[in-house]
C-alpha cells in the first residue's frame, strides 16, 4: 500500500484537508472514533478484496493491479465485504479504497464482449446503498467508469488532491450502466451531466470538489482522512440516488444536448446517454436505473463498442512492443530540432510542452526568425484559448534556444531532422549531425516517405538512426510512427518509443518502407478514389460518401487543405520508378499544372475564391474529369454512396494485408491505430483491418480479386490471411 500507516488515535486536527461548506458540520462534531488498526480482524474476501478494522470503521481495500479493474472477482469480494460490514454490530461505517496507485480505474473490459456474470456492479452498489452503515469512497489516482459509479453509490467521496474522476463509457461505445446517468445529475444537474458523460472527460479533484462530486480533498494521508470522515458520519446515510436533481433552465439543458449531439456526430451512445440522463427528472429512480441497464447491455455488444474496445487494447499493446520489452532506452535530457518550418516548429512545441529543453536550428537566419515568430504566435494563442497559463508559457519559452550553428549541439541527446522532403537535403543534415553529436546521441528523421536506411547510410552510426514520423500539426496530432531502419539498434528504437510516450503521443513501431503504414495505405485509398473519378464519380460525391461513413474529411478536401503540390512533387520524384503500364490518373497533375494547389491558391479540386475554407464544386474541374474519362476510354456511370465506401475500404484493407505480409507493421491492430489517429478514419468503425475482419477470409479474397480487376494493371490483390493473424 502506498499510504503511510495510520496514526494511532489520530484526530482531525492532524489532517490537512479541504472540505465543501455543507460537509463542515460533520467535522465540527469531533466524532473521529478510534483509528487503531486491529490486524487480527483483517479478513480476505477472495484474492482481490481485503478488509481491516480501524476502531469501528471497516477499511475495504481493492487489490487488482495494475488499475484495480472491477473484475468479477473484485465484485464478488466487494459484495461479501459489504455484507460483512452490514452484519457486524461493532462496525459503524466503512471506507472503500484502492491499493497501489489508483482507486478503481474502470471495469474489466475483457468481460464486456460476453455475457456478464453475477454479481454485476449494480448489485454491489445497491448493497452499499441499502446497508444502514455509511460508506466513504477514498479516491486516489483515478476513479473512472464503474469505479466512479461505485463511488457515487457511496454516502460520501473523499479524494487525494491529484485524483481524477470520470465516466468515459460513451467513448467506448456504451453508456454508464451502473447508475452513473442517474446519480451524476443529482449532484451536478442535467446539463453538466450531459457534458461530462457525453465527452467522457476526466475531472480533477479540485474541479470535482467545486462541482459537488467530491466531499473533501486531502493533501496528506488519504486513508486516515477517509476513516475520520466515515467516523464523523456516525450512522448517517446519504444515498445520492435519493436526492433531487437541481433545477436549471430548459434552454441550458437543450444547449448542452445540442453541443453533445454535434460533437458526438449523432452516434447511438451519445443519443442514448442524453435520453437516459433526461429520465432522472421524468421517471422514478428504479425505472430510470432499469432503462439505463437495458441500454448499457444492448450497446456493449454493438459493433461500435467492439470496435472501440479493439482500440483500447490495441493502444496498450502498441506502446510496449514485445521486441523492446527488455531494452532500456537512453535518457533524453535535451532535444534539437533541425528545420524551423511548420513541422519543425510543431515538433519543438510538442517537446517544450513535455518539459524538454529544445534547440531549434536552421541555417537560414530569416527562416529561423519566422519559425520563432510562429512559435510565439502558437503560445499566445494557447493563452488566449485558456489552454496554458502565462506561467506555463513562460516556462516553455525559457526552455527554448535557437541556433544557426551545429557546433552548439554537442551535448544534445536527441536530434530530430524536419527539413524539406528531399533525400540529398536530409543526407546533408545527417552528415553534419554525425560530426557534432556525442556518441550516445540518437539521430531521428521526420521523413514521411523517404527510406530511413538511405538517410542513415551517410553516418558512421546507423544503429543510432531511426525515423520519428510526426503528423501535422505535430503539437496536436497524437500519432507518431517510430521507424526501424535496416541497422537501427533496439536501444534507439526503445528511446524513440519512450520519447513518444513522454510527449503524450501514441507511438507505433513500423519497419522502413515507402510511406511506412499510414502514407502507404492512404496512397492506395486515394488512388482508388481517383480511379472512381475516371469511371464516373466527382470529387464532391466521393468526399460526401466517405464523410457520411464517418471520415473527418474526404480525400479530395484533404488534398486541397494539405496542398496538392506536395504530393505532385513526390510523384515527380518517383516517376522513374513507376511501372509505365500501371494505371495512372493524371487529373491531380493537370490541376497542379494549372496552378490549382488547393486552398492556398484559391482553387484545387474545389473553388475557394468565395470562401477560403469551404470550397464548392467547380464546373471547370468537372469538365477536366469528363475529358480524362473520354481520353482513356471509360464509359462513365453513377456511383452510389455504398459503392464508393466499399471500394475505398477494400483498397485500404488490401494494402494493409500487403504491408502486413511484408512485415512493415508489427500487428494488424497497429494499422487501425495509424489510420484512426493520423488519417481521420472513424474510431467507432474500428479501422480498415477491423472492418475487413468482419468478413470471412474467402469472401474477402474474392473482393480483393474483383478490386484488382477494376483497378487494372499495377494493382496487386493481397492474400487476406495476414489480416487475421494475431
Amino acid at each position: 500500500m502506498i499510504y503511510p500507516k495510520l496514526l494511532p488515535q489520530a484526530n482531525l486536527g492532524e489532517i490537512k484537508l479541504r472540505i465543501r461548506p455543507e460537509s463542515d458540520s460533520l467535522f465540527r462534531s469531533g466524532k473521529t472514533g478510534s483509528m487503531t488498526m486491529t490486524a487480527s480482524e483483517a479478513r480476505s474476501f477472495g484474492p482481490q478484496v481485503r478488509m481491516e478494522r480501524a476502531g469501528s470503521i471497516a477499511v475495504i481495500a481493492i487489490d487488482n493491479p495494475p488499475i484495480n479493474a472491477g473484475s468479477l472477482e473484485v465484485r464478488r469480494g466487494l459484495l461479501d465485504a459489504v455484507q460483512a460490514v452490514t452484519e457486524n454490530t461493532e462496525v459503524t461505517g466503512a471506507v472503500l479504497i484502492g491499493e497501489g496507485t489508483t482507486f478503481i480505474a474502470g471495469s474489466d473490459l475483457r468481460e464486456f464482449g460476453q455475457p456478464l456474470e453475477d454479481p454485476q456492479l449494480p448489485t454491489v452498489i445497491q448493497a452499499v446503498e441499502v446497508s444502514p452503515k455509511p460508506f466513504v469512497a477514498a479516491i486516489h489516482g483515478a476513479a473512472l467508469g464503474g469505479g466512479f459509479e461505485l463511488a457515487l453509490g457511496c454516502d460520501a467521496r473523499v479524494a487525494a488532491e491529484d485524483a481524477v474522476v470520470g465516466l468515459p463509457e460513451v467513448t467506448l461505445g456504451i453508456i454508464p450502466g451502473a447508475g452513473g446517468t442517474q446519480r451524476l445529475p443529482r449532484l451536478v444537474g442535467l446539463s453538466k451531466a450531459i457534458e461530462l458523460i457525453c465527452t467522457g472527460r476526466r475531472v480533477s479533484a479540485p474541479e470535482a470538489s467545486m462541482l459537488g462530486l467530491i466531499d473533501a480533498t486531502f493533501d496528506m494521508d488519504l486513508k486516515a482522512g477517509a476513516i475520520a470522515y466515515a467516523s464523523s458520519l456516525a450512522g448517517q446515510k446519504k444515498p445520492v440516488i435519493q436526492r433531487s436533481v437541481p433545477r436549471e433552465p430548459e434552454a441550458t439543458i437543450k444547449a448542452a444536448e445540442e453541443k453533445a449531439r454535434k460533437a458526438g456526430r449523432e452516434r447511438p451512445p451519445v443519443l442514448e446517454a442524453i435520453r437516459v440522463i433526461r429520465l432522472a427528472t421524468e421517471v422514478t429512480p428504479l425505472e430510470a436505473l432499469t432503462t439505463e441497464r437495458e441500454v448499457f447491455q444492448r450497446l456493449r455488444v454493438s459493433e461500435e463498442a467492439f470496435a472501440l474496445r479493439h482500440h483500447f487494447f490495441a493502444e496498450r499493446q502498441a506502446t510496449k512492443p514485445a521486441s523492446l520489452k527488455e531494452v532500456e532506452p537512453h535518457n533524453i535530457e535535451s532535444v534539437a530540432v533541425i528545420g524551423s518550418g511548420t513541422m519543425g516548429v510543431g515538433i519543438a512545441v510538442a517537446a517544450l510542452n513535455a518539459g524538454f529543453p529544445v534547440t531549434l536550428l536552421d541555417m537560414d537566419s530569416q527562416a529561423l526568425e519566422r519559425g520563432r515568430e510562429r512559435l510565439r504566435e502558437h503560445y499566445e494563442g494557447s493563452i488566449a484559448r485558456g489552454k496554458l497559463s502565462q506561467e506555463e508559457v513562460s516556462a516553455c519559452l525559457n526552455r527554448l534556444s535557437i541556433a544557426t550553428d551545429y557546433e552548439v549541439l554537442g551535448t544534445t541527446d536527441l536530434f530530430i531532422e524536419a527539413v524539406f522532403e528531399d533525400l540529398e537535403v536530409k543526407q546533408k543534415v545527417f552528415r553534419a549531425l554525425d560530426q557534432v553529436a556525442h556518441p550516445n546521441a540518437i539521430l531521428a528523421t521526420n521523413t514521411s516517405y523517404l527510406e530511413v536506411s538511405r538517410i542513415a547510410e551517410v553516418t558512421r552510426r546507423p544503429e543510432s538512426v531511426l525515423g520519428l514520423h510526426f503528423f501535422s500539426p505535430a503539437q496536436i496530432m497524437r500519432l507518431l510512427e517510430v521507424v526501424q531502419a535496416q541497422h537501427t539498434g533496439l536501444e534507439a528504437l526503445a528511446t524513440g518509443m519512450a520519447f513518444g510516450r513522454k510527449l503524450k503521443k501514441l507511438p507505433v513501431l513500423v519497419q522502413d518502407s515507402f510511406g511506412f503504414i499510414g502514407n502507404r495505405i492512404y496512397a492506395a485509398y486515394r488512388a482508388q478514389c481517383e480511379y472512381m473519378l475516371e469511371e464516373g464519380a466527382f470529387p464532391e460525391e466521393i468526399d460526401q460518401a466517405l464523410e457520411a461513413y464517418g471520415f473527418a474529411m474526404g480525400p479530395f478536401a484533404v488534398g486541397d487543405m494539405s496542398g496538392l503540390d506536395i504530393a505532385w512533387q513526390m510523384r515527380k520524384q518517383r516517376a522513374a520508378q513507376r511501372d509505365p503500364d500501371a494505371r495512372y490518373v493524371s487529373i491531380p497533375d493537370i490541376l497542379c499544372e494549372m496552378g490549382r494547389f488547393g486552398r492556398k491558391s484559391g482553387a484545387g479540386y474545389y473553388d475557394y475564391r468565395e470562401d477560403p475554407k469551404k470550397g464548392k464544386p467547380d464546373p471547370e474541374v468537372a469538365e477536366i474529369i469528363r475529358s480524362e474519362s473520354e481520353r482513356k476510354g471509360y464509359t462513365r456511370h453513377n456511383f452510389n454512396e455504398e459503392e464508393i465506401q466499399r471500394r475505398a475500404l477494400l483498397a485500404m484493407a488490401n494494402e494493409a494485408a500487403l504491408l502486413l505480409a511484408e512485415g512493415v507493421a508489427d500487428r494488424p491492430a497497429d494499422v487501425d491505430l495509424v489510420l484512426v489517429n493520423g488519417y481521420g478514419f472513424p474510431k467507432w468503425k474500428g479501422g480498415p483491418v477491423f472492418q475487413a475482419r468482419q468478413k470471412e477470409p474467402e469472401d474477402l479474397a474474392r473482393e480483393f480479386e474483383e478490386l484488382a480487376r477494376l483497378s487494372e494493371h499495377g494493382f496487386r490483390a493481397a492474400d487476406p490471411a495476414s489480416l487475421f493473424e494475431r
